[in-house]
């Protein structure tokens, strides 16, 4: 009985469940769907269920997408005993580097780029320096304090890691939260304010969350969208839906406190490696957000940091290794999977079970944001993306509705689902505090979605037209 009871485990019931997934379409058949189209289905399913139940760690999944690929949509494919299959787009199977070649991604790289900068800013405490400057002209008032904090969260988590953004805040929070009266509802608004803007934030640029940088790879031939263009449609709603959500946050957790006390020193790294470090970050920092002028694409620019810090020491071997490797593996397992979507022929096989053509492009827009805050509250958002974003491109391709609008519809709108201490990192580092309850979370997070939603079905559109597109 105990055994048994074992083995029937969230995770067991979960790996049985993508199993049965992957093997359905090899043994069903599908009208209309090609043989390549029928092998993308079986691990679309899989990637579906593990990502969803995360029984393996997402990057575990995305080494297996990646693999299972090769093994069975791509050249090699020819050698094993279940042979190449019939129904590619360009009439015959791509080669296996095709999806290995993903791990080496120029957006990879870009990311790579942003977990060295963030590094840096943590050895020597750059981040906790920023945030003593820009919180001091906030005063002591509690809604204005929290209005700083937010505000300083977002724009750190434009260039670092969201996580290590709200670890960092977090930090600058809690001393004021013991500060307050246990029956303060402020300390709950401060403790939400730190990772939701965290999310927000990370919408800014194309390194700021994994999302993003998933929307921009599945792109490919469809579309490119430059640092700066990214930043020119996203940076206004970042800075909209943070005053949104500061709003909702004060509206729903208020306080009669009338002033919060703190004291943040600012303690200066004057080192060698300290100065090296800033001025590459600035010169990184300049050339992306400059990047229509100089004519160096951003991916490149992403190496910079890469070089110069590792060449000078100024990040060590051991520093190096703990960079967030599972993060680029998956990315790079949504990025193979978009393309195994596109040579199968299942995006077009997926876009022709819905009359499209017929459904206004602001509609479309709004279904994929609605489906993009749904999955991402229940899954990582860069699971979510990277099921969404290949869809989105095919169904962007296939109707008068602009690329780059389609995928920036997802990617936002994964960063807007923050109802649940699951639904992003942030929100688990900030629920762990102990200074949240699961209903504030939800019930802060839910509305904030909601508001998310129409905002990108408002702005979105006028927004991306500003930028270019």
């Amino acid at each position: 009985m105990n055994t048994a009871t074992s083995l029937l485990t969230r995770r067991n019931i979960a790996l049985i469940i993508a199993l049965i997934g992957y093997l359905v379409p090899w043994f069903v058949e599908i009208p209309g769907l090609s043989e390549a189209g029928h092998r993308l289905l079986s691990i679309f399913l899989l990637a579906v269920i593990l990502w969803m139940s995360e029984a393996i760690p997402l990057f575990a999944t995305s080494s297996m997408v990646i693999f299972l690929l090769v093994l069975t949509l791509s050249d090699a494919s020819e050698d094993l005993m279940w042979g190449v299959a019939e129904g590619f787009t360009d009439g015959e199977a791509p080669a296996y580097a095709m999806y290995f070649a993903t791990l080496a991604s120029p957006v990879l790289i870009l990311f790579l780029g942003g977990f060295f900068l963030a590094n840096g800013a943590a050895k020597f405490g750059l981040d906790k320096n920023l945030s003593a400057i820009m919180l001091k002209p906030f005063g002591t008032k509690p809604t204005r304090v929290l209005l700083g904090l937010m505000l300083i969260t977002g724009f750190l988590s434009m260039w670092m890691s969201n996580t290590a953004t709200t670890a960092t805040l977090m930090a600058v929070v809690l001393p004021l939260i013991r500060g307050l009266a246990p029956e303060d509802r402020l300390r709950a608004g401060l403790a939400l304010g730190v990772p939701f803007a965290a999310n927000i934030g990370g919408m800014g640029t194309p390194v700021g969350s994994p999302p993003n940088a998933i929307s921009i790879a599945a792109l490919g031939d469809a579309g490119s969208v430059t640092f700066t263009q990214w930043m020119l449609f996203a940076i206004p709603l970042t800075a909209v839906m943070l005053v949104l959500t500061w709003l909702v946050l004060v509206f729903c957790f208020r306080t009669k406190t009338p002033a919060i006390e703190f004291s943040m020193e600012q303690k200066w790294n004057k080192s060698t490696p300290a100065w090296i470090y800033y001025a590459t970050a600035v010169v990184t920092i300049g050339m992306w957000v400059t990047e229509s002028l100089h004519g160096v694409n951003s991916f490149i620019i992403g190496l910079l940091p890469v070089t110069v810090l590792l060449s000078t020491g100024v990040i060590n071997t051991r520093e190096f290794r703990s960079m967030e490797w599972d993060v680029l593996w998956l990315v790079a397992g949504g990025i193979a999977l978009g393309r195994g979507v596109a040579v199968s022929g299942f995006d077009d096989w997926m876009v022709g079970l819905i009359d499209w053509q017929n459904i206004p492009p602001m509609f479309i827009g709004g279904m994929l944001a609605a489906a993009a805050l749904f999955l991402s509250t229940f899954i990582s958002n860069s699971a979510a993306a990277n099921l969404l974003a290949p869809m989105a491109v095919a169904i962007a391709t296939s109707t008068d509705s602009g690329p780059v609008a389609t995928v920036a519809y997802v990617a936002l709108a994964c960063s807007m689902a923050m109802a649940m201490p699951i639904s992003t990192p942030p929100n688990a580092i900030a629920y762990a505090s102990g200074a949240i309850r699961t209903p504030d979370m939800a019930k802060a997070g839910l509305i904030i979605g909601f508001i998310g939603i129409a905002a990108l079905y408002l702005l979105l559109p006028h927004l991306v037209r500003f930028a270019g597109y």
